[in-house]
């Protein structure tokens, strides 16, 4: 019984001390500037200098080491980022004001309250090169960048519009399999930020991705899993959600619609007047039928139409050529044509 009393004992003192500790060295030439630690919880935050991130503030000693430690930070992983400022206290009111440090050194990386981690210099004395931990999550953003980098040589190697396609689709496969491989949605999340983000080129191959790859929806469930109710997922459901109403309500499509139903509108509106046009025309053709003529006009339009000449009519009906002439010219208007061709057009 004193056995397992003192082995509960150790057991709770170690979760209760349980804290962190992330340590390293910097640029010798870095010496006596500021570093921070920051928590991010807007994964559009990634990189830059944000105060309303920024957890603790150390000094550099002599030799360009630092150091945080405590026990105030989520049992869950979370993105964290380090950065040594270069600019003096009067800069960092306006340049951190946009996120933005000047030739400032930062590393990010997934953490919690129990991460043991250290930065070494790397030998070529480089900051932020490696990371040591006890929490296997916790490099996976230098993996993801060692990609980008391979991503971004593949681009620039031929600036050509069937090399960027066949890469986009490519490279955008890689990292999302890569992403998932890792079982950690905080790296996808890193991925997402990048493929995603409106100012690159690869923005228009992610709409067109995420129109046709379930993988979105999928990380999104993952997400729930592992960090329900979060910052990140909660951020992601929301992008997510625009736009997918974006890429299925987009403009290109709506005008195309338009377009059409205005062609069929046209092509209607053409025809029914065309219709209308011959209909009139044939009631103003009924209009001047052969009951209005005279006897006199009657015959003398039978005779035309049997191809009869305007003496040949006189004589057949014992009539001068001059009345023949005034006949014709008298069911001419009637039936509204002005020669013998359309008198027999008419069809009467």
């Amino acid at each position: 019984m004193k056995v397992f009393i003192t082995l509960f004992f150790l057991l709770v003192t170690q979760l209760s001390f349980s804290q962190f500790q992330f340590d390293g060295f910097a640029n010798r030439d870095s010496q006596n500037n500021s570093v921070y630690l920051s928590v991010i919880e807007d994964f559009r935050k990634i990189s830059g200098v944000f105060p309303e991130q920024i957890l603790a503030k150390a000094t550099l000693d002599s030799t360009g080491y630092f150091i945080f430690k405590g026990d105030n930070l989520p049992t869950k992983n979370r993105i964290y980022r380090i950065h040594i400022d270069t600019c003096n206290e009067n800069e960092q009111n306006t340049t951190h004001f946009s996120g933005h440090c000047p030739n400032s050194e930062e590393i990010i990386f997934i953490a919690n309250n129990a991460t043991q981690l250290s930065f070494p210099l790397s030998f070529d004395q480089e900051a932020f090169c490696k990371v040591d931990s006890n929490n296997e999550k916790a490099n996976v953003f230098l993996k993801i960048d060692s990609l980008k980098n391979d991503m971004r040589f593949a681009f620039g190697t031929f600036r050509s519009e069937a090399n960027r396609k066949i890469n986009s689709k490519k490279w955008f496969t890689t990292l999302q399999d890569y992403g998932e491989l890792l079982d950690e949605p905080l790296a996808e999340l890193y991925i997402f930020s990048f493929l995603s983000n409106r100012s690159n080129s690869l923005y228009s191959y992610y709409l067109k991705d995420l129109k046709e790859n379930g993988y979105y929806l999928k990380l999104l469930n993952r997400l729930k899993e592992k960090y329900p109710n979060s910052a990140y997922m909660l951020q992601y459901e929301n992008e997510l959600e625009a736009d997918l109403f974006l890429v299925n309500n987009d403009k290109d499509k709506l005008f195309s619609w338009w377009i059409y139903v205005i062609i069929i509108v046209l092509f209607l509106s053409v025809f029914i007047n065309l219709y209308l046009f011959r209909k009139n025309k044939t009631l103003q053709k009924d209009s001047f039928s052969k009951e209005k003529l005279t006897s006199q006009e009657q015959k003398t339009l039978s005779l035309i139409l049997t191809d009869k000449s305007n003496k040949e009519i006189a004589s057949e009906l014992f009539i001068s050529v001059s009345t023949v002439k005034t006949h014709i010219n008298n069911l001419y208007k009637k039936l509204n044509v002005t020669s013998r061709e359309e008198v027999k057009n008419l069809k009467l």
